[in-house]
């Protein structure tokens, strides 16, 4: 039984001009960055993000290596600064924020709720051009002025304020890609407002669509206050306006709340698409409906909603008063509900299915484990007595990139691997995808776990040279970064050499049940040729039993 009931089987039987062939007339570089099909701007996306990717991977291996020994090696402390700020903007802000919305979002959204376009196209192709202005701009800080900010990707006054680097390029930069978030956001909530198929209510909605729905208001509603708050800081430096700079009877803890009622807020902008490609990724794999459909929908507007309210938990040590220190740390806790049951939810579903460990489900099982860990390490620095002592350690550095790249990177890789077929109509080598997980997941666990049990020592975070009772847990993280690395080139290579498969089999290799299997792979340029109607949930797969 599949999500759809009245598609013309004669005319989806015979395939169409897809999107690749398809070119409106346009030549060369033309039919893509003047595309208003939402599946070549998905492509755009895919490409841009991907090589800002390998930048910020490069810059991460040169602190990992500079870390290896104990004293400077290859690059002074002035350096490292600048190399660990451009690889967070990098990553934060041009890879993991807009990695799963604008690359999966763009490419699949539509045609998993049965529409043609997104509402906005124009808009859609203008977010892009926003993305690579900004990127522009912060990749223009290694030419520009006094180099690269050293501040830390959060931008931290007052030394964001006085420092003499090329913060401002940087804070710019970031302006300009909160727009482009800002752009995207808007289109997709006005997609699954207006545009979703005839019959698809919103409690038939796929998983997926409920994650970036909740991602899109949360780009709205909180990206605006950190632009607001960067160009406060664009002003004190050029106008020398008082607003964070203590000297000038500014405020500096000021800053922090407005930085972090963004930037908490776009930790849930980063992992909750994540959790929607992961709840569409394990019922395909176990061949069982989901489990705790409506909760699991609930629970990402939950975590949108409540995710405003925790912004707190980063300023324990700031000087903020005990009994809000106590609201922050007990909403932490609170907020940490929704991905439980999500966890829960994804396991029932597994629980007495017939799972097939192709490498989308060996993705999404290890996004699972490690954001597990992320999010178990997040409620120790979520606990104000834990809190204050690794503060500023590289606990928190572990936990970050736990839940960061080991959730929302291992779930972008999940969706590759998932969609790719439907994408481009070709096939990868599935047993050489398997080696390449195992050898990523390796070098994952042995780059950041030794750098939770060196916080838990003492070790400060952002320092580019440490004290020798820490030398061992870096090169044991060292050599891990070496491994991951190797895990991500092997699948470069293995995307890169994929072969084109028959478009029978590129339809639905994997036997799912939303929409977008029920379209030929690649997909025509108006994804449908007869607008499906919508009869039933989306997962509607029969019991063990009865198959």
């Amino acid at each position: 039984q599949n999500q759809h009931s009245n598609m013309d089987d004669n005319v989806t039987s015979k395939p169409q001009l897809n999107f690749f062939e398809d070119t409106g007339g346009r030549k060369g570089i033309f039919k893509w960055i003047l595309s208003t099909d939402h599946k070549r701007i998905g492509l755009l996306y895919f490409y841009s993000i991907i090589s800002f990717f390998m930048v910020g991977v490069a810059l991460g291996l040169l602190m990992r290596l500079e870390l290896l020994e104990p004293g400077g090696q290859y690059i002074d402390a002035n350096t490292y600064n600048s190399a660990f700020t451009l690889h967070g903007v990098i990553m934060i802000f041009l890879f993991i924020i807009p990695g799963i919305p604008a690359v999966f979002g763009n490419l699949i959204l539509p045609i998993i709720i049965g529409a043609k376009d997104v509402a906005f196209p124009r808009v859609n192709l203008l977010s892009w051009y926003l993305y690579v202005i900004g990127a522009f701009f912060a990749l223009s800080t290694l030419v520009f002025g006094d180099g690269p900010a050293d501040t830390g990707w959060t931008f931290y006054a007052p030394y964001s304020v006085n420092t003499s680097t090329n913060v401002s390029m940087s804070v710019l930069a970031a302006f300009i890609l909160g727009f482009s978030s800002i752009l995207t956001g808007l289109n997709f909530l006005v997609t699954m407002h207006r545009m979703r198929a005839p019959g698809m209510t919103w409690m038939r909605m796929p998983l997926f669509a409920w994650g970036l729905y909740a991602t899109a208001w949360i780009q709205l509603l909180a990206t605006p206050i950190v632009g607001i708050t960067l160009l406060m800081i664009v002003a004190e430096r050029f106008l020398g306006v008082g607003l964070f700079d203590p000297s000038l009877g500014g405020d500096p803890i000021l800053y922090q709340h407005m930085f972090w009622i963004y930037s908490h807020p776009a930790v849930y902008v980063m992992i909750l698409p994540a959790m929607g490609v992961i709840s569409e990724i394990i019922p395909t794999f176990s061949q069982r409906k989901i489990f705790g459909y409506k909760a699991i929908a609930f629970s990402s507007l939950f975590i949108a909603f409540v995710g405003y309210t925790v912004w707190g938990h980063h300023m324990f040590t700031s000087g903020m008063s005990g009994s809000a220190r106590i609201i922050f740390s007990i909403l932490t806790f609170i907020v940490a509900i929704p991905s439980a049951i999500k966890v829960f939810n994804w396991l029932a579903t597994m629980y007495g299915g017939s799972i097939d460990l192709k490498p989308p489900m060996l993705f999404a099982l290890g996004f699972i484990f490690l954001f597990l860990i992320g999010g178990l390490t997040g409620l120790v620095v979520g606990a104000l007595a834990t809190d204050v002592h690794l503060h500023d350690t590289y606990f928190v550095v572990g936990h970050f990139h736990y839940v960061m790249f080991g959730g929302t990177g291992f779930a972008f890789l999940a969706a590759l691997y998932y969609w790719y077929p439907k994408i481009y109509g070709k096939m990868y080598n599935v047993k050489q995808a398997t080696i390449a997980f195992w050898v990523m997941f390796t070098g994952f666990n042995v780059l950041y776990f030794p750098m939770l049990v060196v916080g838990i020592m003492g070790m400060p975070r952002r320092y580019y040279d440490y004290l020798p009772q820490f030398h061992v847990p870096n090169i044991i993280s060292t050599v891990g970064s070496w491994i991951l690395v190797t895990g991500l080139i092997m699948v470069i290579v293995n995307f890169i050499k994929a072969k084109k498969i028959s478009a029978e089999e590129a339809k639905n290799p994997w036997g799912g049940l939303t929409l977008e299997w029920t379209v030929q792979s690649p997909p025509t340029v108006l994804n449908f040729d007869v607008v499906p109607t919508v009869t039933s949930g989306p997962y509607e797969y029969q019991d063990k039993e009865e198959r």
